[in-house]
């Protein structure tokens, strides 16, 4: 990996980047802001990453990003367990906005930085990602088990959806199932 001081960023940088750190990744065009933005995956989470800040002058050059991961929340999902989420992980917090969980995780490279940086804060949201999952899994189980002790904790789970992000997201979340997030 390169020492030399990267000061701004692209989307096709990213997604080098993301590729080199073993990500497949693809270009998107959001069609209602008409900005692009890329797609990859970690642990069966899908997550975006989206240009920030724009450089003035350099329409196509950012100084920060986002990466987001956005969970269906079927059921409701208590504040308390989103809360010590955030309360006990640094760098990414979680967002309930149901029927959605989101977590995201801001990075910037005002002031320049290295690509060790930028390699490192991806292995950060990786490692990240990867814990929501067991966390969300433990405590789904864990609040299945308190509302009802004798049923199986299965009836509460994290499941990882194969199906398109976008088009789950109109699906309004329903009361009367178990917790899960997908």
């Amino acid at each position: 990996m390169s020492d030399a001081t990267i000061t701004k960023l692209t989307l096709e940088s990213l997604r080098d980047l993301l590729q080199l750190a073993g990500y497949r990744v693809e270009t998107l065009t959001d069609p209602v802001a008409n900005i692009s933005y890329l797609r990859s995956g970690t642990n069966g989470i899908a997550f975006d990453v989206r240009p920030g800040n724009r450089i003035g002058g350099e329409e196509q050059s950012f100084i920060d990003v986002a990466l987001i991961a956005v969970l269906q929340v079927q059921g409701e999902l208590p504040l308390d367990l989103v809360n010590r989420w955030n309360a006990t992980r640094r760098f990414a917090r979680l967002q309930l906005s149901p029927p959605f969980l989101a977590l995201s995780l801001d990075f910037s490279v005002a002031g320049g930085v290295t690509q060790n940086n930028l390699r490192a804060q991806i292995e950060i949201w990786d490692h990240l990602v990867q814990q929501l999952v067991t966390y969300l899994r433990e405590e789904l189980a864990n609040l299945s088990k308190a509302k009802a002790p004798n049923a199986l904790a299965a009836g509460a789970a994290l499941q990882t959806p194969a199906k398109d992000p976008v088009k789950d997201r109109d699906r309004v979340a329903e009361t009367d199932v178990p917790h899960t997030v997908q």
